[in-house]
């Protein structure tokens, strides 16, 4: 017995040396080194768990080892592999929150794995899957966010739930679905931020939210709420800037909100007032692209912004000034090699 224990033992620290060389390599983009890895941990976590199924760390272990596979295929696009790893996952956790209902760490787990079979499901196209895959996850969230109020972390879960779940609505054509849901994640996302004015993190999440919310009344023609919550986003982005004038991605999300308040302005007929929009925002994506003449994404951003205000140049009828914006699109287009006329819309996703 203590030969066994001791085997046991060895393996169990190989298994998490795997796990540790597995999350380098993914790190380093080496996909199928880390796979190899964490197939090899999962191999040893099977065999662990096997030997004692009433070993609840040795079955978290290997819930965790199918969710790092799981992860890893998703990444090389085997939705398939991904999936069927993702739900072998959550069937552990499953079993383990329903040996200790108390356990809520073990409920919070299973929350996560939900998300990550929605995940898979939403880029399969399975919307009705990924669906109710994430309102699985949100139904435990509600639950623990309810139990304790208190708990930011698990706040913020919830409100990544309805922020999952908007998107899918909003795939299906559910705009009404996904406004309600987009509002109940705007209303956790405001709670949280007021509670911390000091957190970056969650006043970006709240600048996204009232991006979710706009993008969303904007496509069922409410301009005027589209463009209170717009500059609502906006509001917010400048306050974060200020607050680190040398941070790119919020200097970009700042450009991006102004754009996006141009858009609305645009489609109400106040040519003026996009046009200033748009000016703002080229004046921040040109700084950003003179600063680093590589960066493909910060020269296609600066293109769009010409387009922009070109296109508002001729609803004012000034054909000239016009055709310079398009014709300085173009260059810039011609310099990254891009082909076709940029897109309009950037969006800002916040990491979850």
């Amino acid at each position: 017995m203590l030969t066994l224990a001791k085997t046991d033992d060895q393996a169990y620290h190989h298994y998490w040396a795997l796990v540790g060389l597995g999350d380098i390599k993914t790190q380093r983009g080496d996909l199928a080194g880390a796979l190899k890895s964490y197939n090899d941990g999962l191999a040893i976590a099977e065999r662990l768990a096997k030997t004692d199924p009433g070993n609840v760390r040795w079955q978290r272990d290997l819930a965790v080892s199918y969710d790092n596979v799981g992860d890893v295929q998703m990444a090389q696009g085997d939705l398939k592999g991904a999936l069927k790893s993702h739900q072998e996952g959550v069937a552990i956790l499953d079993r383990l929150a329903t040996s200790d209902p108390s356990n809520v760490d073990w409920k919070r787990e299973m929350s996560v794995s939900y998300d990550r079979i929605g995940n898979v499901q939403k880029a399969q196209g399975d919307l009705a899957g990924a669906l109710k895959s994430y309102n699985d996850s949100l139904a435990i969230r509600d639950r623990l966010a309810k139990s304790n109020p208190g708990n930011a972390v698990w706040q913020r879960d919830l409100s990544v739930s309805y922020e999952k779940i908007g998107d899918v609505q909003i795939a299906r054509g559910d705009l009404a679905g996904a406004l309600k849901s987009y509002q109940a994640d705007l209303a956790i996302a405001e709670r949280l931020a007021k509670s911390d004015p000091g957190n970056a993190g969650w006043q970006r999440d709240l600048a996204v939210s009232y991006d979710r919310a706009a993008q969303v009344q904007e496509a069922q023609g409410e301009f005027v709420g589209a463009l209170k919550s717009y500059q609502a986003d906006l509001t917010i982005a400048e306050r974060l800037v200020k607050s680190d004038p040398g941070n790119a991605e919020w200097q970009r999300d700042l450009a991006m909100s102004h754009g996006k308040v141009g858009n609305v302005q645009m489609a109400q007929g106040d040519l003026a007032g996009a046009v200033k929009s748009y000016q703002d925002s080229l004046a921040i994506i040109d700084k950003l692209a003179q600063s680093d003449p590589g960066n493909a994404e910060w020269q296609r951003d600066l293109a769009v912004a010409y387009d922009r205000i070109g296109d508002v140049q001729v609803e004012q009828g000034d054909l000239a000034d016009a055709l310079q914006s398009y014709n300085d699109s173009l260059a810039i287009i011609g310099r990254t090699k891009g082909t076709g006329r940029p897109c309009r819309r950037a969006e800002i996703v916040r990491p979850t």
